[in-house]
């Protein structure tokens, strides 16, 4: 099954303590493909680091996508694969420019990223933004955060309730750039028509709950992106806060 309409709406906001923004995120609807990169790094480092991402990797994407759409089988390795290379591509001009630039060494990003192939979505993901599916009125997240608090909650170290208050909960276990490559988590997962999709930063899912996320767009569909960028900042927006959505219709 093909999806007559597919159509995504993002927005990003500097928040209300940080001076600059160092998300970036992407929306190409000529071949369904979304991503959302938060980056990190001084010196201009992570806004440099998320913008770099997404260009590479859309770049990797579109120069594949005709390749990708003739997949026959779901999961298909072949575009789990290119789109963790399509990652990792990105990441090696990331860590090529901080070589360039000795003030930029360390940056990095996150990156979430979806390709929607007939009726079934592929993403890769490295970091801690996330991507979730809202459907029913129920939400799923469907990534796994490389962070080092959510690594001792899997542990059994820390309980969920201890990791939301943790002083360390910002503190990622992986990001593009950092090294030439890195390791990228695939997936794919079918669709069904009213299906919506959100691709955030933490500046968003950090300071809103689950609960809060699947009203607001079951609610509101696209239009519910501004007013859950207006939520985090109302509470504290401490970070800066990206939040694209898609929705899938026959």
């Amino acid at each position: 099954m093909k999806f007559s309409r597919v159509k995504g709406f993002g927005q990003t906001d500097v928040g209300r303590v940080r001076s600059a923004n160092q998300d970036s995120f992407l929306i190409d609807e000529e071949v369904d493909f979304y991503i959302v990169a938060d980056g990190m790094g001084g010196h201009a480092g992570g806004e440099i680091a998320s913008s770099i991402c997404v260009e590479k990797v859309q770049e990797r994407i579109r120069s594949e996508s005709l390749s990708m759409s003739r997949a026959l089988q779901h999961p298909d390795p072949s575009v789990l694969s290119k789109l963790a290379d399509s990652i990792n591509y990105a990441s090696s001009k990331i860590y090529e420019h901080s070589l360039e630039d000795p003030s930029l060494r360390g940056m990095g990003t996150t990156a979430t990223a979806v390709k929607i192939i007939g009726d079934h979505a592929y993403f890769a993901h490295v970091g801690d933004s996330r991507l979730y599916l809202i459907r029913q009125g129920f939400i799923y997240q469907m990534t796994f955060d490389h962070s080092l608090v959510n690594e001792q909650v899997r542990a059994g170290v820390l309980t969920p309730e201890e990791a939301e208050t943790h002083h360390l909960k910002n503190v990622i276990t992986r990001s593009v750039g950092y090294q030439e490559e890195e390791d990228v988590d695939t997936s794919c997962f079918s669709l069904e028509s009213g299906d919506f999709l959100l691709l955030c930063s933490d500046g968003l899912h950090g300071k809103i709950t689950n609960a809060e996320i699947s009203n607001a767009i079951t609610q509101k569909g696209l239009d519910s992106i501004p007013e859950l960028v207006n939520l985090a900042n109302e509470r504290g927006g401490e970070d800066n806060i990206t939040g694209l959505v898609i929705k899938v219709e026959k």
